[in-house]
């Protein structure tokens, strides 16, 4: 059985045969009505669309594409991962690799087995509705070998949500419901397995709001509430400098705001009364765009101090250097709003470059107006969003 296959590497006019300049489809199998087995994310460079197939459906679609439309494509099954790729002349390799069939993971592997013993906030072996329904676990609640890193960073975050529910006792203890805004939401992955934590775990009240840009996503993630019959859990297509909530947030959520989107979340968040942020930063651009044009490279002005010119000398530094500045600013923005404030691993960096996570929780007395970043932010001649 096929559980997921990788396109990637187009075509140049692959728009001709698909309708749309895709430049990679991601599909996988799911427990789903309706004769679907297959739901497909379908990947242009500023949008992704969403698709499901049949058995025959998708065996139509590989037979149409795997080698014609993209050079280079990947399929895992129960027992192995084939790999085909097509070079400039139109030769297709194929490469098979045996999986371990316990770990669904290319033998040896020692990390997986080692991730098993852990006791995860949603444990493996109960099925969890909506985990189902992503097509994460199967029926009898045992998670499908390759979403098991998608597994581990759903539990990994529900472990932060947990650490900071002691904040919001005086709640609790009165039954009153914790308000939360999940920014740049996506498919939700976490906003679903925030609400399922806190309602069917740890038999807590709460109130949650996604916003994304992408209306096809939001319809998607709406689509699933309906599908699961949840309560207080609806999501709005907008755009987060726009923002105008119903009611004001306890706790606000970022994964993966592009660039000044996770400035203005929090900037509302502290606008708005927020006890606690988590937010794991992405695409920190235009600190990296105005550090570009302040190095000597490619001839802009050089009018930084010298002893930081070689770390914008080469783009790739300029780029990881832009990162830690701007994570490194929202930090010292938060603590002078009066939150403490800590900088943590999210997951593994083997799984994603974009492993911090953020997480500030308000503290009157931890109020600190003398910031040291306004003297990096004048050395380095730099305008970030929040200290605008």
């Amino acid at each position: 059985m096929i559980l997921s296959v990788t396109l990637s590497k187009p075509v140049n006019n692959i728009e001709e045969s698909l309708g749309k300049p895709y430049t990679k489809i991601k599909i996988r199998a799911v427990n789903s009505a309706g004769g679907a087995s297959y739901a497909a994310e379908m990947f242009t460079k500023t949008q992704v669309f969403h698709k499901k197939f049949s058995d025959s459906e998708l065996d139509d679609f590989l037979k149409q594409n795997s080698g014609i439309t993209f050079k280079n494509v990947v399929t895992r099954t129960d027992s192995e991962e084939i790999t085909l790729l097509t070079n400039k002349k139109g030769k297709t390799t194929e490469l098979r690799k045996k999986l371990n069939t316990t770990t669904g993971k290319t033998a040896p592997l020692k990390i997986l087995p080692e991730a098993k013993k852990k006791q995860y906030l949603l444990p493996e072996g109960t099925p969890v509705p909506f985990l189902v329904l992503l097509g994460i676990m199967n029926d009898e609640g045992k998670v499908i070998s390759s979403r098991y890193d998608k597994f581990r960073q759903i539990n990994r975050f529900l472990e932060f949500i947990d650490d900071i529910l002691p904040e919001f006792s005086d709640k609790t203890s009165d039954g009153e419901p914790i308000r939360i805004a999940d920014f740049g939401c996506g498919k939700s992955y976490l906003t679903f397995a925030v609400h399922y934590f806190l309602t069917e775990i740890r038999h807590i009240k709460c109130e949650i709001e996604g916003l994304d840009l992408k209306e096809e996503v939001i319809n998607y993630c709406n689509d699933m509430v309906k599908k699961l019959s949840l309560q207080n859990l609806i999501f709005h297509t907008g755009n987060i400098a726009d923002y105008s909530g119903t009611h004001s947030p306890d706790i606000v959520i970022t994964l993966h705001a592009c660039d000044t989107a996770t400035d203005f979340a929090l900037k509302y968040a502290v606008e708005h009364g927020a006890r606690a942020i988590l937010s794991v930063p992405c695409c920190q651009h235009q600190i990296n765009t105005q550090l570009q044009m302040r190095g000597k490279a490619g001839g802009a002005t050089g009018d930084v101090p010298p002893e930081f010119e070689p770390l914008l000398k080469w783009g790739i530094i300029r780029e990881k250097f832009s990162s830690l500045v701007t994570d490194a600013l929202r930090g010292e923005w938060l603590e002078a709003q009066g939150f403490k404030v800590q900088m943590l691993e999210f997951i593994d960096m083997e799984h994603t470059p974009k492993n911090i996570l953020i997480r500030a929780i308000k503290k009157e007395n931890n109020r600190n107006c003398k910031t040291n970043g306004l003297e990096l932010i004048d050395k380095l001649g730099i305008n970030p969003e929040l200290f605008k």
